[in-house]
Formats: C-alpha cells, sequence, structure tokens
C-alpha cells in the first residue's frame, strides 16, 4: 500500500501521530539528515563554484532533490516488499513533516513560566522560538513573542507541509521541510550567507506563497469555530497581511492579530538595537495568557478544517 492507494489513511495517521506524540526526537529524523546533508555540501560548493549565488543555486537543487528522491524511493523500496511496510514508510514521512505538537509544546513554556510568576525563565524559554532579545521583556511582550510566533509558525510549519502533504504526498512533504531547513541554516543576510544563501531564501518565499494565504483563509473560518472574531480576522487580513519584512509572515499573523484583537508586531530588539516593525491589528484586547491559549486553539483549528476540507474533495472527487 503506498500512498497513492490510501492517502486519507496516511494523512490522518500522519496529523493524529502528530497531536499524540508530537516530533519523534529519539527516532532517524529526515530533517537532521537534511542539516547535514546541507552542512557537507557548503564547503565543497563553495570550493568548487567561485560564484557564491550560483554556488547556493546547486546547494539547493541538490538538497532538495535528493530529499524527494530519497523520500519517494523509501516509499516505493518498502512497498515491493510489502504493501504494510510502504504504508509504515509513507506514514512516518508524513508525520514528521508536521509539527503542530511541537510548536504548542515549546511555546507553552513561556506561558507556563509565566504561570508559575517566573519572568526569567519565561525570557530564556522565549528566546528559543524567536530571534528578538527577550532579557527585558516584561509580560505583554514575551506573550507577543509567544503568540506571534504561533501565528506564524501556523503557517509554515503547520498548514504549509500538511499542504504539500495531501497534494503531492509525504515525498513532497519532505521536500518542503528540506526547502525549510535551507532556509534556516543558510537564508541570512549576512556576510556570509547574503549571496550562498539567496536562492534558498527566495525559494523558500516562492514555496510558502500560497500555504501562508491559505493559513490566513483557514484561521478566519477557524476563528469562530474556536469563539474568536471571523471579522475581526477578516478585516485585519485584507488590511495588514502585508505588514511585515516577509512576503508571507504577514499573513497567518494578521489573520490571528483579527480573530484575537490584538496588536502585533512593533518594536523589536536585536543585537542591542531597536528595530521598528509594522504593527498588525488593532489593540481591542491586552495581551494575555488567555490570548495565547487563543491562537494555540486557532492554530489547531486551521490544521482541522484543511483536513476536513481535503477529505471532503477527496470523497466528491471519487463519487
Amino acid at each position: 500500500m503506498t500512498f497513492a492507494a490510501s492517502p486519507v489513511a496516511v494523512v490522518l495517521g500522519a496529523v493524529l501521530l502528530d497531536l499524540v506524540l508530537g516530533d519523534p526526537r529519539a527516532l532517524p529524523h529526515p530533517v537532521v539528515g537534511i542539516g547535514e546533508l546541507i552542512s557537507s555540501l557548503e564547503s565543497p560548493l563553495r570550493r568548487l563554484i567561485p560564484n557564491a549565488r550560483v554556488a547556493g543555486v546547486m546547494l539547493l537543487v541538490i538538497t532538495v532533490g535528493v530529499s524527494y528522491a530519497l523520500a519517494a524511493s523509501l516509499i516505493y523500496a518498502a512497498s515491493l516488499l510489502a504493501p504494510a511496510a510502504g504504508f509504515a514508510v509513507a506514514l512516518y514521512l508524513a508525520w514528521v513533516s508536521l509539527a503542530a505538537r511541537s510548536l504548542h509544546l515549546e511555546s507553552a513554556k513561556v506561558v507556563r513560566a509565566l504561570q508559575d510568576g517566573d519572568l526569567p525563565a519565561a525570557r530564556v524559554a522565549l528566546s528559543y522560538i524567536v530571534g528578538r532579545e527577550t532579557a527585558e521583556l516584561d509580560e505583554p511582550e514575551i506573550i507577543r513573542g509567544a503568540v506571534e510566533t504561533v501565528a506564524e509558525n501556523t503557517g509554515d510549519g503547520v498548514i504549509a507541509p500538511l499542504f504539500y502533504l495531501v497534494l503531492g504526498g509525504p515525498a513532497l512533504a519532505i521536500a518542503y521541510k528540506a526547502v525549510n531547513t535551507l532556509d534556516s541554516m543558510v537564508g541570512y543576510k549576512n556576510e556570509r550567507y547574503l549571496d550562498f544563501g539567496w536562492a534558498s531564501a527566495r525559494f523558500d518565499d516562492v514555496a510558502n506563497y500560497l500555504p501562508a494565504r491559505l493559513t490566513g483563509v483557514l484561521m478566519v473560518l477557524a476563528a469562530p469555530l474556536c469563539g474568536l472574531s471571523g471579522g475581526g480576522a477578516w478585516r485585519i487580513l485584507r488590511r495588514d497581511g502585508r505588514n511585515h519584512s516577509s512576503p508571507n509572515s504577514g499573513f497567518p499573523e494578521a489573520a490571528a492579530a483579527g480573530a484575537l484583537g490584538v496588536r502585533l508586531g512593533g518594536a523589536n530588539r536585536y543585537f542591542g538595537k531597536i528595530v521598528e516593525k509594522p504593527t498588525i491589528g488593532d489593540s481591542l484586547l491586552p495581551l494575555s495568557q488567555a490570548t495565547y491559549a487563543s491562537v494555540v486553539r486557532l492554530m489547531y483549528g486551521s490544521e482541522a478544517l484543511l483536513v476536513a476540507g481535503w477529505i471532503a474533495l477527496v470523497a466528491l472527487f471519487k463519487l
């Protein structure tokens, strides 16, 4: 049994495994292997290809191509041994491409520290999931960081891999994770990676273009089901979706801000300097621990809507 034979079983199984067990870090993980491949290719490519941008393009092509080919080959080879083996491999690769539970668990550490009255611990926990400096943040700013992280990563950590999983199976989802990993490792605008990581950063933008906007729409639809404002989500999504340095991240953040009735964005400190970012949303409600709980519900609600909508389409086309 391959993905093509039972896509619904693979997707539902992967989503349930992610929700119940989270990321299986104790088992061999494709993303770890992808990271090692990227690290092993950087120096040889830089030596062989003097033009850093061309070398970066080759890194992108090799990494994504190898990731897709290996995933597809593993599923195919396992299915030749036994249909159940092919299904199991497809299920595992689909499972490790999803990250809703991990996003929830990591961000929850921040709020748990606040609930314990330990502001320094909350700042440390937040520093693991955001790029800004956190050492001097007060509770509302810590909450803002956690909410922004969950909102943004609902797009590229939850909806995007699920989108590619239902679109092209586990191999395509793993290829997307390769793009994501490339961006996180070499997609920086510093001296070392400005040219070498250019292709990876731009391709990550392309890969997330549709999923980011889909995430915004899913949040609008999920908001009333989660006890939040669907109208607010739609209004702020349309108004502030482009108020972000990223061409994609603003859409889920805007929809979340509108649904929650809060303002995101604004001033952040990076390397000792204050960076003023455009604001997203209106301050109708204060940023609180309840805000964080609501954005987590919104994340899961958006994921559930995508799964339900896809299953309905599969059933419709089978009729």
